[in-house]
């Protein structure tokens, strides 16, 4: 783990635990133990302070409802962990699936976004205060729609109002400026699509910067997109930033190291 002056993140959408393949449910739950073990293994291997995932399923049957987040957080030796549900059905056939957070430091507060209604496919955002040297942290664990720009456009709406509901009930300022990272579903070069339109939101208040700046990271076998983003507030100086080559989902997982700006 990163000393207390730095901080490494780290962004991954782990597929709800199915690898490479094109559907959870065609695995057993040996299948998923063991692409499980695999993810573990690679937080093990680049010691992230914090991690943002998304598709963690809690319990669905698809996945032979393992919670995927707890097998993570034992597996990887992670002290703190919250996941904040998107989707959830009941039934025969159950689903509970969203974004999750692991972390060496304490969280404070978190609070679950849902964009939408659906039970299947839903996305939203997972917010949470993390408490770090010097003072508490705000991360915005974002997962937006993949098929539609203008859905995809709303949801940074939302998440702008509740940026800026969160603004005024901090009194105005927070301990730091939210980092926000996740999957965006789209690229940084695509002209008035989400990613551009939030990066033109937050530099508007204040000195963002968007990582990484070169690298793809989906399809992870052959990767074409980048679709993965950590937006940074002027509160932290990057000390580097990369691209992991890892086949533990289908997409590649983002990786930080951050230094608390005296």
């Amino acid at each position: 783990m990163a000393s207390v002056e730095t901080l490494r993140l780290m962004t991954l959408n782990i597929a709800h635990g199915r690898g490479l393949s094109l559907y959870q449910g065609f695995h057993s739950a040996k299948g998923i133990e063991r692409n499980l073990d695999r993810i573990a293994s690679l937080l093990k291997r680049t010691k992230p302070d914090i991690v943002a995932l998304q598709e963690v399923d809690a319990d669905s049957h698809w996945n032979k409802r393992i919670h995927l987040l707890d097998a993570l957080q034992l597996k990887a030796d992670f002290s703190h962990s919250e996941l904040g549900i998107h989707n959830i059905r009941s039934g025969k056939k159950p689903l509970a699936y969203g974004n999750g957070i692991l972390s060496q430091h304490g969280i404070e507060h978190t609070d679950t976004q849902v964009f939408g209604r659906a039970t299947l496919g839903e996305k939203g955002f997972l917010y949470a205060e993390v408490k770090v040297a010097g003072g508490v942290l705000p991360i915005i664990n974002l997962h937006l729609d993949f098929r539609s720009k203008k859905r995809r456009l709303l949801q940074v709406e939302h998440l702008i109002e509740y940026l800026e509901a969160r603004h005024l009930e901090k009194g105005g300022e927070y301990y730091f400026s939210p980092i926000v990272l996740g999957d965006f579903n789209t690229h940084v070069a695509k002209h008035k699509d989400a990613v551009e339109h939030l990066f033109k939101y937050l530099q508007g208040h204040c000195a963002y910067n968007l990582y990484p700046k070169r690298g793809k990271t989906f399809p992870s076998y052959f990767p074409v997109h980048a679709l993965d983003f950590i937006f940074v507030p002027p509160s932290y100086r990057v000390m580097q930033c990369r691209v992991v080559k890892t086949y533990v989902s289908d997409h590649r997982p983002v990786l930080i190291d951050l230094q608390i700006r005296e």
